[in-house]
């Protein structure tokens, strides 16, 4: 045919390769090329990207401390300080080269007489374990504070042969007020205390500071409600009364009744500034104001409690 160079009865020969199969290929092209990589360790694929932005945004943030829950306390006055005031550091950590003064050397001592270890590190690493806070070349490592159940303030109360008295914290937020009130709780002859898990002061170095060491020597429990709890101590035979202005006793009365007064007793105090929150007003079996001479003078929580706790303690 017109324009087919190709002769009759000769072969075609194609410039196309072998189809792939058993012989088509030579050997490495049959070789697998082993597994498909994930997403993330393909350098082109878009999870690969979110996975290395997330890891350059990681190495911004500053490194955590030793222990998800532990608790530092930066600087000399304030490190010799809590260790006068008993607070249970678990280890001194001194900056290299730092100078040699009479706090340095007083809190050397004190951490000698009373086993707690003292490691030496750069400054650089004293910063970050500080978060860098102003440490003065000494920060203390305090472990979390190891939180009682509230049936163990009962419990506590029955192994004493004393019928309970518990202090309870609404929305309590001062670090000082929950020291204050440990402590007066712990004079007063109180079997413990309990706080809020959130929106409240928790057992922090500043609060074993105020405490002036009492938070050692009784329990204080977290809990997750507190309406649930105050509920649960009224159905084990305890009387819950919360201290409010408006109260329908006052403290004279609450003392009058020997019963309630020297039986199982619950005493709510509420925050600084709104005092008890709705739901645990609710809850009270009796709210409780202590009379004063001013109705424009009030009282914070710490003072109210250690009045409240006093009383009680007198008439007991």
């Amino acid at each position: 045919m017109p324009g087919n160079s190709q002769r009759k009865g000769a072969i075609r020969k194609s410039s196309k390769r072998p189809t792939a199969g058993s012989g088509g290929r030579v050997r490495r092209g049959l070789e697998g090329k082993g597994p498909t990589p994930k997403a993330v360790d393909r350098p082109h694929h878009k999870a690969h990207k979110v996975k290395a932005r997330a890891e350059r945004e990681a190495a911004k943030r500053p490194r955590k401390r030793p222990g998800p829950d532990d608790e530092w306390i930066a600087g000399r006055n304030s490190v010799v300080e809590a260790l006068r005031a008993g607070v249970p550091v678990s280890g001194l950590y001194v900056a290299e080269g730092a100078e040699r003064d009479a706090r340095l050397r007083e809190a050397f001592k004190i951490a000698a007489e009373h086993g707690i270890s003292l490691l030496e590190v750069t400054r650089a690493e004293l910063d970050r374990r500080t978060d860098g806070a102003v440490h003065q070349g000494l920060a203390a490592r305090i472990p979390a504070y190891e939180y009682a159940h509230p049936k163990d303030l009962l419990e506590a109360a029955a192994e004493r042969g004393e019928a309970p008295l518990v202090v309870a914290l609404d929305s309590v937020t001062d670090p000082r007020n929950l020291g204050a009130v440990v402590r007066s709780a712990s004079g007063f002859g109180a079997h413990g205390v309990v706080i809020p898990e959130r929106r409240a002061a928790r057992m922090t170095a500043a609060v074993w500071k105020t405490s002036a060491g009492a938070a050692a020597r009784i329990p204080v429990a977290q809990v997750t409600n507190l309406v649930r709890t105050l509920k649960e101590f009224q159905d084990a035979g305890c009387q819950v009364v919360g201290l409010a202005a408006n109260g329908d006793l006052t403290l004279p009365d609450l003392l009058a009744d020997s019963d309630l007064a020297a039986g199982p007793l619950v005493v709510v105090v509420g925050s600084e500034g709104e005092g008890l929150g709705r739901l645990v007003s609710e809850t009270c079996d009796r709210l409780v104001s202590i009379p004063m001479s001013s109705s424009l003078e009030s009282l914070n929580a710490g003072v109210a409690a250690s009045i409240t706790l006093y009383a009680l303690s007198q008439h007991r």
